[in-house]
């Protein structure tokens, strides 16, 4: 692998995310219309917290047999962003490499890095999937 390839060129720029204070049934309708599965949750613009698809299937697994309207007004009763949203989160800034975020998700236990620009907004994120199909392009 380059070491030195800047993150930027694997990291997604096109990304889903969700203002704190929006319903939790937000992320569930994104992550059901999408390919991803990390959904950032944003305060003015500066990461807070992700959700996983993992994090959400969690809810819905204890809310089975209910039809797709009962579920989202059951999970906007019950909880709310804060309840699910991971804040442990793992960055990078956007001058980092893809080794640095090869090394971070090596460690395990996660499976994307946020990637913040010089005015701590968020810019990018990069997930396994990203750094195995660049691994498999080399």
């Amino acid at each position: 692998m380059k070491r030195q390839t800047p993150i930027t060129e694997i990291m997604t720029t096109e990304i889903v995310s969700i203002e704190l204070g929006q319903p939790l049934t937000e992320v569930y309708h994104a992550l059901n219309r999408a390919k991803f599965d990390h959904v950032p949750v944003l305060d003015n613009e500066q990461p807070v917290g992700i959700i996983s698809s993992t994090d959400v299937l969690r809810l819905v697994y204890d809310i089975d047999g209910a039809d797709d309207r009962m579920l989202t007004t059951m999970l906007d009763h019950q909880f709310n962003l804060e309840d699910v949203m991971s804040t442990e989160l793992v960055t990078l800034p956007e001058s980092a490499s893809v080794h640095d975020a090869a090394e971070l998700l090596a460690r395990g236990g996660l499976h994307s890095v946020l990637v913040i620009g010089a005015a701590g907004g968020l810019v990018g994120i990069v997930t396994t999937t990203d750094l195995v199909r660049f691994l498999r392009d080399l």
